[in-house]
């Protein structure tokens, strides 16, 4: 049974409210006029941790530790049942007690009553939080497909830049260029893989093959074996990326003697994955006036994606940066 039908139940029939929204399993209010409640679901009860003679008679505003007192929604509310308004997925984000930061979405629609005449509404509240979740990572995800097309395009010209023509004829330019490329586009393919149990050597060869334009270029020391999800494996992939992109544009790849250095150790009793990159014989490097949208790609991935920290050093002889994540 959704939301629609309980309000036809409540519609045509003479059940009074309480026997009915005890029954699902949407919290649920009924609240009068005055926005006092009247009843409440055994779901609501449950959800916030409550007792029923807690709530009855209180106002919306006054439940709780004050996360309903909104006053844009006690305005949209008091409209419900004089004009038979809706309120239709108000949303809510707050620190609920014993739940945490939560994202609630609340519906009131004004109930219907045999006599014509009503003086109560039904506030359906849904647990939104994994939602909006996966609404944000959804927009997240379009708007790094854009910049990375964007970075694809701007890598791809500088790898077609750097190739050296003398000498060589139009194939030889051909399969050189193809074949940088072919690594470029690769390493786009494994930074949103989503196997289970890749390997973070693997992962690190393949994403920064492309930027190794000659021995020694990129150097990956090698670590202790360490197999990570595929949540965690794409978004370290496109850090890593990232990384070696800003590298590209700005820091030691961008200059011929350049180097970036790359290794990896386990540490706090091997809970935890520290990760070092390290740029030599660059161009000086100063902090970053404004961070641009891979900087904050970079510092949201760790940070929400990965749980994880952070530490940049902008020194002369180039970047050093430190990404610890759990394992």
């Amino acid at each position: 049974m959704n939301t629609e039908d309980i309000y036809r139940l409540l519609r045509n029939s003479h059940v009074q409210a309480q026997g009915i929204v005890d029954t699902l399993a949407d919290p649920m209010l009924v609240l009068d006029e005055s926005l006092r409640v009247q009843g409440a679901s055994r779901a609501f009860l449950d959800l916030f941790h409550v007792d029923r003679d807690q709530i009855i008679g209180r106002t919306i505003a006054e439940l709780g530790d004050g996360e309903w007192d909104i006053p844009e929604l006690g305005l949209l509310l008091r409209q419900v049942i004089p004009k038979s308004a809706a309120v239709i997925d108000f949303e809510v984000e707050h620190k609920f007690r014993d739940l945490g930061r939560r994202v609630m979405r609340l519906t009131a629609r004004k109930l219907h009553h045999a006599d014509g005449r009503s003086h109560s509404m039904l506030l359906v509240v849904v647990d939104a939080t994994e939602r909006v979740r996966e609404e944000t990572a959804k927009d997240l995800l379009l708007g790094e497909m854009h910049h990375r097309m964007k970075n694809l395009f701007a890598v791809t010209k500088a790898l077609a830049r750097q190739i050296p023509t003398e000498g060589l004829s139009a194939e030889e330019f051909r399969d050189a260029f193809l074949g940088r490329f072919g690594a470029l586009a690769e390493a786009e393919q494994v930074a949103f893989a989503q196997k289970e149990g890749a390997g973070l050597a693997t992962l690190a060869e393949r994403i920064l093959a492309p930027y190794g334009r000659e021995a020694g270029t990129v150097s990956i020391e090698p670590g202790p074996a360490v197999d990570l999800p595929a949540k965690t494996i794409s978004t370290l992939g496109l850090v890593l990326h990232e990384l070696a992109t800003n590298a590209a544009k700005h820091g030691a790849l961008s200059v011929p003697d350049g180097q970036v250095h790359v290794r990896w150790h386990l540490a706090g009793a091997k809970d935890e994955l520290v990760i070092d990159w390290v740029e030599t014989n660059g161009p000086p490097v100063t902090p970053p006036s404004g961070g641009g949208y891979g900087t904050r790609l970079i510092e949201h991935a760790i940070a929400y994606s990965l749980n994880g920290r952070l530490d940049r050093t902008y020194a002369p002889e180039g970047l050093k940066a430190r990404i610890a994540i759990p394992v």
